[in-house]
């Protein structure tokens, strides 16, 4: 049996518009974004556990993560598959 915080829903070789990403970020991480978004940062994708939610953003190879609160870690420890 599969214990309901293991379940995810797999989204390999499907886009999610940046619109609809857009609207899944909190309002601290929408500022947080704007800051990053002026050094050329954009958003990659938003990866979900359990109830938390990490904005994955990147400039060139540069990953940087915006936690719920809208903390900004620019080194984070990310295993990211290609």
């Amino acid at each position: 049996m599969v214990h309901p915080q293991q379940v995810y829903q797999e989204r390999r070789d499907t886009s999610v518009p940046n619109e609809q990403l857009w609207h899944e970020l909190t309002a601290e991480q929408k500022m947080a974004f704007y800051r990053l978004q002026g050094y050329g940062y954009r958003l990659l994708f938003i990866r979900k556990v359990y109830n938390n939610s990490l904005a994955i953003v990147a400039q060139s190879q540069q990953l940087a993560a915006i936690d719920r609160e809208g903390n900004i870690d620019l080194d984070p420890q990310l295993k990211i598959r290609a």
